[in-house]
């Protein structure tokens, strides 16, 4: 076994002392141990996604557990093909020489030419070639540590043991089918942990919705049991920076246990819930907040008061939302705010959202950004508009009792769906939603899904 004291993490941040590294030995061992590995056999880790979080998460591994080589092997999957462009090769050269631990380790890996070849525009080069070197594509300022990349989806997850969903929601059901043909032969089930946050809607035989981890049961066969989901508050970039973070891990006890202990590091803490697909649903639903977030933000230059009513009503029509969803929506009280709050301030979807309010994206563009992957928020506005727009989830309207949808009482998901999907206002849209004189306070909402019975199990799929 290599000495735990040789682990020198690429972060910057010391993981080397002997006392963690035993303790890092120790919680693997133990993960082994449930897993029936016996010595000699390899625990197999792959990451299948390689965007942002997909790839902190996947290094985070790495950095804690990539010394032990005889017990573990993390890996992480991606396609192969896609070129870096000119400039980000230059800034992803400027980011290297601003940080002295990573040049030095691209020139004691010889990888460093490269770089200054693509710099000048001699050489292209790839986003799986970087991610071995430590590179995301979507994330090139935040170097991670050097990465073992797959780019034969076969290779990567045939006998993987525990296998981390990367992958957009947008994604996952069409990848994880491909994947269930390499599975077949399989005797067990591998555990899969997914971090994707997203929905799909789904209105046959009655309205719901669909989650990656049941686009994953779906396709593959494997048991929700084995399926797990990972949520914030977080940020995947000061994860990796040691800035202190939470997730939550969601699913049967028999898992989500020993894995919050297993993932959980002294800057980063893991809580465990059984509620897998409420917890899920709640991670696409900020995502669609967030976008309105960052426009309202551009759009008032950053004024104090405009957000914070953004924020009151915004919430107010999650909480609204989350009535419809959950018998007991007051335990997600909690987490879905916190996880709110940080996307708001600092996420990928609130950054949408403002470069569509200055007009440097546009709609028309697509959800798949450069530099960012993709924004994952746009299709969950599209799925939980149509989803409660539908008339069998109608419900009274407070000023006339007549029967109406719950859309209807959303009125910033109805200007989000009119800008985003179908493309029918601007951005500016949103500021006239929030500043109409008919507007109830949001508390009014608030009341009106308290009062009422609206928990509808069958939307989450529930019996």
């Amino acid at each position: 076994m290599i000495s735990t004291t040789e682990a020198s993490p690429s972060n910057g941040h010391s993981h080397g002392s002997l006392h963690n590294g035993n303790a890092a030995e120790e919680k693997l061992d133990e993960l082994r141990r449930l897993l029936g590995k016996a010595d000699g056999d390899l625990l197999k880790i792959v990451g299948v996604g390689a965007g942002a979080w997909g790839s902190v998460f996947a290094a985070m591994l790495q950095d804690t557990y990539g010394q032990f080589r005889e017990k573990v092997q993390i890996r992480i999957w991606r396609r192969a093909g896609r070129s870096v462009d000119r400039a980000t090769a230059e800034h992803l050269f400027e980011v290297i020489n601003s940080r002295e631990d990573v040049l030095r380790r691209l020139i004691r890996r010889c990888a460093y030419l490269k770089y200054v070849e693509a710099r000048l525009g001699d050489r292209t080069l790839y986003a799986d070639e970087i991610l071995r070197d430590g590179f995301c594509l979507n994330m090139i300022e935040t170097p991670l540590c050097p990465m073992k990349v797959v780019t034969n989806l076969q290779e990567a997850v045939w006998d993987a043991d525990i296998v981390i969903n990367g992958l957009p929601s947008t994604e996952t059901h069409e990848i994880f089918q491909e994947i269930s043909r390499f599975w077949k032969e399989r005797i067990s089930f591998p555990v899969i942990i997914s971090l994707a946050k997203g929905i799909e809607a789904a209105l046959e035989p009655v309205p719901h919705i669909v989650t990656p981890t049941q686009m994953i049961n779906r396709a593959t066969g494997v048991p929700l049991e084995n399926i797990l989901y990972l949520g914030g508050p977080n940020i995947a970039s000061e994860i990796y920076n040691h800035e202190y973070g939470n997730a939550r891990i969601c699913g049967a006890e028999k898992w989500r246990k020993p894995l919050a202990k297993f993932l959980r590091q002294p800057h980063f803490i893991v809580w465990d819930n059984s509620d897998l697909v409420t917890h899920e649903v709640m991670g696409g639903l900020k995502n669609v907040y967030a976008i309105g977030a960052g426009m309202v933000a551009a759009l008032t230059n950053e004024s104090a008061t405009s957000k914070s009513v953004y924020f009151a009503h915004c919430t107010s029509e999650m909480i609204f939302i989350t009535h419809l969803l959950a018998e007991e929506p007051e335990k997600l009280a909690g987490p879905l705010l916190a996880d709110t709050y940080v996307t708001l301030l600092k996420g990928r979807n609130s950054w949408y959202g403002q470069m569509l309010a200055k007009g440097e994206l546009r709609p028309d563009m697509g959800d798949s950004i450069k530099g960012k992957g993709v924004i994952q928020g746009v299709s969950a506005v599209g799925a939980f508009y149509e989803l409660l727009s539908q008339p069998s989830l109608s419900v009274k309207d407070p000023g006339d009792s007549k029967p109406i949808a719950p859309v209807e009482l959303c009125p910033i998901l109805k200007t989000l769906y009119k800008v985003l999907i179908k493309r029918e206002l601007p951005t500016k849209a949103i500021l006239q939603a929030l500043r109409d004189e008919t507007m109830n306070d949001p508390r009014d909402r608030i009341e009106i899904a308290q009062s009422h019975t609206f928990y509808r199990p069958y939307l989450l799929g529930q019996p």
